[in-house]
């Protein structure tokens, strides 16, 4: 005989098939089970400076053009800083860099890395590549090279082979 601890809830017993439950939205179901899919992620391009790129980058790579601008509420609080690889495009990143590093930067924002965007086709001088340097002692850092069509307006063609690993991370698959 059982004590009222030793009770249990009562046992319902189903006759036939148990259809599964519908899955929630975001999930799929797998087997018989229900599994969580992750859609790419999604990026705010923040330029640190006028003609930075981040409308380039935003149209060819995907994800939200901030221009200038802090992303909003509804914007994609994962943050890209794009700067030129010139002196005061490299500088400009530094200043936005100290300011998340001083916590300024509007909650709820995650500074994933920076993207330099070549200022000229060839490669950069020492000076410049220690600034490069200094900032990829803190921070990811994904360059771009100089793309010709892109200063044309094509934006059409093949991304440059040496994008890869920005491509890999913004989920772009062409």
């Amino acid at each position: 005989m059982r004590t009222t601890e030793e009770r249990r809830g009562p046992e319902i017993w189903l006759r036939g098939p148990v259809p599964a439950p519908e899955p929630a939205p975001g999930q799929v179901q797998v087997g018989g089970s229900h599994a969580a899919v992750a859609g790419p992620r999604r990026f705010s391009w923040l330029a640190t400076h006028g003609g930075a790129g981040a409308t380039t980058l935003a149209a060819v790579y995907g994800g939200h053009d901030c221009g200038r601008d802090w992303p909003g509420p509804a914007d994609p609080p994962s943050v890209l800083l794009v700067a030129r690889t010139h002196a005061s495009g490299l500088e400009s990143a530094l200043r936005v860099l100290e300011v998340f590093r001083r916590g300024e930067a509007p909650r709820g924002l995650d500074l994933d890395a920076v993207v330099l965007v070549a200022d000229a086709p060839g490669r950069l001088p020492r000076p410049l590549v220690q600034r490069v340097r200094i900032i990829e002692s803190v921070i990811d850092v994904y360059r771009v090279p100089w793309v010709n069509d892109w200063r044309l307006g094509d934006l059409s063609g093949a991304r440059p082979r040496e994008t890869e690993a920005l491509a890999r991370l913004t989920a772009v698959r062409r």
